[in-house]
């Protein structure tokens, strides 16, 4: 029923910018919730931003400022728009989706910032 897909990762320079996508690949699913995490190489999974249905959004603190999470009308599918990239930012990103008590994850997108 539910297949989180990401896709739009890859390289790209520092001061740059990239858009990720998710959406389940088994067609429309109205979560109540969906976000994005990252994780490094040798570090915890890390909170990325999240938006709810009624638009409300938040976001972790090593991004803010930089990073928008938006959504569809369907709340099916959940956008990551990353500006101003920076090395650190190199991760693989995992989207996620809420429904009630449970909770599903994409299988990750990497995403690498580097000259």
């Amino acid at each position: 029923q539910v297949q989180l897909v990401e896709s739009g990762g890859g390289l790209v320079q520092p001061g740059g910018s990239l858009r990720l996508s998710c959406e389940n690949s088994r067609g429309n699913f109205a979560f109540t919730a969906m976000g994005w995490y990252r994780q490094a190489p040798g570090k915890e999974r890390e909170f990325v931003g999240a938006i709810v249905g009624g638009g409300v959004t938040r976001y972790g603190d090593s991004v803010k400022g930089r990073f928008s999470v938006s959504r569809d009308k369907t709340m099916s599918k959940v956008y990551l728009q990353m500006t101003s990239l920076k090395p650190e930012d190199t991760a693989v990103y995992y989207c996620n989706g809420k429904s009630g008590p449970l909770e599903y994850w994409g299988q990750g997108t990497q995403v690498t910032v580097s000259q």
